[in-house]
């Protein structure tokens, strides 16, 4: 076979690396019987030395029968899963004649390093690609368009989505046109689909585009074509195994031709089937409850699972002993109520949605944990009549009897830790430091099968992790209160204000120690500030580095690292290089009011002055209810700080499970199963162990997963909450437009700054120059120390009592939350204001 051009009916399945991505999905398409314009392809072997076959091409453009041909590019990194390229590369249509044609055929090779392209391949995650370029008759169409068989906007499989314009597509295309918008529900076979404009809710009314009347316009489409391109969505669809985006054309017989078929790459993944019938709505929890968008690793998901089955048992009651196996299979683990959806953590919100009465009780209390934004798509799930209350699902979901097991337990800690808060939070911390103890391995851990067990059997040790939950509890909870109690006397403002610069939290004595660190490195400041972070971190580890007492703090807080919940993330322990840029950050504050132990000082100065008032307030107007607000205040200051200690103590079992794994890793990795030994992070216990006991080799499986992981790890957006067939529910809601321009979220510290913004996605190696305000998807605990030097913080998920605003109040940095597209919607450098108490954030220019 001529390796140089090949007719698209000879391509094979195996010819992708010398056809390209586009010229190997036409070469599908015609194996499968669809109605496809002849053509042939110049392959990336014809192009890549520099000339063109000449001679080969004009041979078979005369065999097509010359006349108008489509010239386009196909790249050998294009129409992938994953990365479309759409419009990125070189398309020259109606090319008529050899010479013209060996002038388009330049162009399209020339796209390959394009400046847009390059770019696209970065950010892509994309390495080095080949071109060839495909040569199809041109169709003379009538109308064309495209068709996508899931909804591009909503994430919906069930829907198909057609745009179509009289005359050629690639006005269409460009944006040179107003196209028909129809949207296909994909219910069933094509002669029984209804067939709607924009996603109305009438099931049989008129074909229209745009939702129109039947008696203003008709569109260009007639329900018997819809008809037929659905039906050929579904079959392009079903022979790739993904949605497809589909270009298509009607020529002047009305015949149907289908242009190319390439995966939708935007789409979120859509759940796991559950088996059940019925649609169902799921939650993400990684973000909401702690702050991290990115992918867990599959070690991160079954370590996270195991350990969540382990406290689920021992908040269900479990009496027996001083702890629960991680390796058990509690009813938590077996609900399945927990999924993992792209790597991220999803629950399963559908029982609880359907329990008669839920519209009472759920919004306020998801707004109270997650924000005002979950708060909206849950209101929207219950509005949904496909979510009617249903009696069934109290039973479903689970009954009262785990928590009526333990309510007697929690009512009598969170009293006593009430009545005596000092006592309390002393036996939190004791609880910290036994907790650290007990996570450690036992000695005599020397095969892979005793670490891997140990990993597996991991108890936490339930009366320690009590003595720490309850006293944070009663210190939630106290802070939760005032605010109804002191309604109409105090501003919710000046009650966050009071809960700002409260002691005892770990959270902050970790970066007050960190800037502790900074002041005593002054000497080493040109070193610290003109060497990256990650040589930094090469020369401690080599024992080069300068005495800046980072030893001992990595011994207090080296468990801990940005995502510090995945345990397939390396600690800070392991790479100190984001503690190290921390340090360099903070060597860039120059101002000594700006230096965060003096921030903090002022925030706590300033609630207690301002609980000092309240409490006069109250005396005069409000005796009774006041003063239980204000005991209440009071217990939030000595027992408030106490949120972050258990999620502290939880991380030293990760750390430990983690250091063991990694030395499983490495004997896998000497035995030639693995090929490093962190590559174990992208196994499940299970699979682990077939490697350990049956010697199973996952150097292939790893390979596949950390390429899904690091796509994973560009997606931008992740769904807030999700529907079985893929919907991503708040795409369904039209966003308010904001006024002139102020972005709505909701106050989380009071205060007002103006400074420039700085968009960070992932704190590893990020700054933050003192005086700016920081804008992220989220934030955990990993994220603090660049608080530091922040004027003011933004976040597009979160609620006021997440660890980010925590952190913020303490600082009195002025913070607000769940602003939608914040990333997108402010630039790095940009002059925006934050109004912590009104919940606003202007962008000034």
């Amino acid at each position: 076979m001529n390796l140089a051009v090949i007719d698209l009916a000879e391509v094979d399945a195996g010819m992708a690396h010398l056809v390209g991505g586009k010229a190997a999905g036409l070469a599908r398409m015609i194996r499968a019987g669809e109605r496809v314009p002849a053509g042939f392809c110049v392959t990336t072997t014809a192009l890549s030395d520099g000339t063109v076959p000449v001679e080969e091409i004009r041979r078979a453009y005369e065999r097509m029968g010359g006349g108008p041909v489509a010239v386009r590019s196909s790249a050998t990194a294009e129409d992938l899963p994953d990365a479309s390229f759409a419009g990125q590369h070189a398309t020259v249509l109606s090319v008529t004649g050899l010479a013209d044609l060996l002038d388009a055929i330049e162009v399209c090779r020339d796209s390959l390093d394009s400046e847009r392209v390059v770019s696209y391949r970065a950010a892509s995650g994309v390495g080095a690609a080949a071109m060839a370029v495909v040569v199809q008759r041109m169709v003379d169409a009538a109308v064309a368009g495209v068709l996508f068989t899931a909804n591009p906007v909503t994430g919906s499989r069930a829907e198909m989505v057609v745009d179509a314009a009289p005359g050629p597509g690639a006005a269409l295309v460009d944006g040179a046109v107003t196209a028909d918008h129809y949207v296909l529900r994909d219910g069933g076979p094509a002669a029984d689909q209804n067939v709607l404009p924009d996603a109305s809710p009438a099931a049989d009314q008129d074909v229209l585009p745009d939702g129109a009347p039947a008696a203003e316009r008709g569109g260009c489409l007639t329900p018997q074509r819809l008809t037929e391109l659905s039906a050929a969505g579904r079959r392009l669809r079903d022979l790739a195994g993904v949605p497809q985006d589909i270009e298509w054309a009607v020529d002047h017989d009305g015949v149907l031709w289908l242009l190319q078929s390439r995966p939708v790459t935007t789409l979120f993944p859509v759940p796991p089937d559950t088996g059940r019938p019925g649609p169902r709505v799921y939650l993400e929890l990684g973000g909401q409850f702690q702050g991290v968008l990115r992918p867990f690793t599959p070690m991160g998901v079954a370590a996270l699972r195991a350990v969540a089955a382990s406290a689920g048992s021992a908040f269900g009651g479990s009496t027996r002993g001083d702890s629960t196996r991680v390796g058990g299979s509690g009813p938590d683990r077996e609900s399945g109520s927990v999924v993992e959806i792209a790597g991220r953590l999803y629950f399963d919100l559908t029982d609880t949605v359907r329990r008669p009465g839920a519209d009472r009780w759920l919004p306020k209390f998801v707004e109270a944990d997650f924000g005002p934004r979950v708060r909206a798509v849950v209101e929207q799930v219950l509005a949904d009549p496909r979510f009617a209350p249903d009696p069934g699902a109290a039973r479903r979901g689970g009954g009262a009897g785990p928590l009526l097991r333990v309510a007697p337990r929690a009512v009598a800690g969170v009293v006593r830790a009430l009545a005596r808060p000092d006592a309390a939070r002393d036996r939190a911390f004791r609880a910290v430091d036994e907790f650290r103890l007990a996570s450690a391995a036992p000695a005599g851990l020397d095969t892979a099968a005793q670490r891997l067990r140990f990993v597996g059997d991991f108890g936490l040790p339930t009366r320690r992790l009590e003595r720490m939950i309850w006293p944070l509890m009663a210190g939630i909870l106290s802070g939760a209160a005032p605010a109804g109690l002191l309604k109409g006397i105090a501003t919710e403002a000046e009650v966050r204000t009071v809960l700002g610069g409260m002691p005892h939290n770990i959270t902050i004595e970790m970066d007050l120690a960190l800037w502790a660190i900074a002041e005593r490195a002054a000497e080493h400041r040109d070193l610290l500030l003109g060497t990256p972070a990650t040589e930094l971190a090469a020369r401690y580890r080599a024992g080069t580095l300068p005495d800046i007492g980072l030893a001992g703090f990595l011994d207090r807080f080296g468990h801990r690292a940005a995502v510090e919940i995945d345990i397939g993330v390396p600690r800070w322990a392991e790479d100190p290089a984001p503690v190290l840029a921390a340090i360099a950050n903070y060597l860039r504050t120059t101002d000594p009011d700006q230096a965060p132990d003096r921030r903090f000082a002022r925030a706590a100065r300033t609630a207690t002055e301002t609980l000092a008032d309240l409490t006069r307030r109250v005396r005069r107007r409000r005796p009774v209810r006041g003063r239980i607000a204000i005991f209440l205040l009071r217990r939030a200051r000595q027992l408030g700080g106490l949120r972050e200690i258990g999620k502290f103590a939880g991380l030293y079992p990760l750390a430990e499970m983690r250091r063991q794994l990694l030395l499983v890793g490495a004997e896998l990795a000497g035995q030639g199963l693995l090929k490093e030994a962190g590559d174990i992070m992208f196994l499940d216990l299970a699979e682990a162990g077939a490697a350990v006991h049956e010697q199973v080799d996952h150097r292939e499986l790893v390979a596949v997963r950390k390429v899904a992981y690091d796509r994973e790890l560009r997606r931008t957006h992740v769904p807030v909450a999700l529907l079985s067939d893929g919907t991503d529910v708040e795409a369904l809601r039209t966003p308010k437009a904001p006024d002139d321009d102020t972005l709505a979220g909701m106050a989380a510290a009071p205060g007002t700054v103006t400074g420039p913004a700085r968009v960070v996605r992932d704190p590893a190696d990020a700054r933050v120059e003192p005086g700016e305000i920081l804008v992220a998807p989220t934030t955990d605990p990993g994220w603090t120390p660049l608080f530091l030097t922040a004027g003011g913080l933004v976040t597009e998920i979160g609620a006021p009592l997440a660890h980010g605003p925590t952190v913020a109040r303490e600082y009195g940095i002025p913070a607000v939350v769940c602003v939608r597209d914040a990333t997108r919607l402010i630039r790095t450098g940009q002059i925006i204001t934050v109004d912590g108490a009104a919940g606003t954030v202007v962008v000034n220019g």
